[in-house]
């Protein structure tokens, strides 16, 4: 058991190692592409392929070959991300939390308002060049196109993404013609037929995006939590990796200790008793 410790965590960052050649491509890939949505991602995919290959590659030179140095720079990095990861998903929880659509009466799908999210969410989408990027990006998409050749039946009977309720039509409360006199929605007077306007500048698009970011981040956070658990057992099993290759270094200061058995050799008592008998001679 003195080096199940250094097996184990040699081979998860043996695999993990593995796993960030994949991440750093997929990056690399994006950000040869043309498409917005992929250059919107390529940085932190990249970031977090290197940091994942530089970690694992601490791990495994430290647990494999017994560098004491290299192991504390792996927990030390380790125990970082992993406070970085529980503060990214209880702050995302929290900004994440308030949302949600609201029924629209005979309508299968739901709207979204703007001013249910949260302030921090508000004030990022509300950013010209934030707004920009994700506006570019759902033009790219051909979210909107899927429905241009609905009928009014499919309004009735069929769902819709908040993405698309919000950015690919004006709201169901809009009344449009030459007698209409009450005061509606400002996204009412925001839509455009066009394809490359429609309601894109409304603020029920950008609810939709919000609504859209806040059930991926509902689904992405039970994976944050199954990682912070399993980054918390690897890192006790680092942090025994650790003690045993101080305990190499610092017991057997005259070599590295390398015996294979814990029972003494063979002849082993009969040496002792040879060597206790020729003290007691002389």
């Amino acid at each position: 058991m003195y080096r199940f410790s250094n097996t184990v965590i040699g081979f998860l960052n043996l695999f993990t190692l593995l796993a960030s050649i994949p991440i750093i491509g997929g990056g690399l890939w994006m950000a040869k592409s043309s498409t917005t949505c992929e250059s919107f991602l390529q940085k932190p995919l990249l970031v977090v392929g290197f940091l994942v290959l530089i970690i694992s590659l601490a791990g495994f030179i430290g647990a494999c070959f017994h560098v004491a140095w290299a192991l504390y720079v792996y927990l030390l990095v380790m125990l970082l991300l992993i406070g970085a990861l529980l503060g990214i998903t209880i702050f995302g929880f929290v900004v994440t939390g308030p949302g949600g659509g609201v029924e629209v009466p005979g309508r299968v799908y739901k709207e979204y308002r703007l001013q249910k999210y949260s302030p921090w969410l508000r004030k990022k989408i509300k950013d010209p060049d934030y707004w920009m990027t994700i506006r570019k990006c759902i033009l790219g998409s051909d979210t909107c196109s899927k429905i241009a050749l609905w009928t009014p039946l499919d309004y009735l009977e069929r769902d819709m993404s908040p993405v698309q309720s919000g950015c690919c039509k004006p709201p169901t409360s809009c009344t449009y013609g030459s007698m209409t006199m009450l005061v509606q929605d400002p996204d009412c007077y925001r839509w455009n037929n066009a394809p490359t306007i429609l309601c894109y500048e409304c603020d029920s698009c950008k609810a939709g995006v919000l609504e859209k970011v806040r059930m991926d981040w509902h689904k992405l956070s039970v994976l944050n939590i199954v990682m912070i658990i399993l980054l918390i057992c690897i890192y006790s099993i680092g942090c025994c990796a650790f003690r045993n290759t101080r305990r190499a270094e610092s017991e057997y200061p005259y070599g590295e200790n390398r015996m294979s058995k814990i029972r003494p050799r063979w002849d082993y008592h009969w040496w002792r008793w040879w060597y206790d008998r020729k003290h007691q001679l002389y």
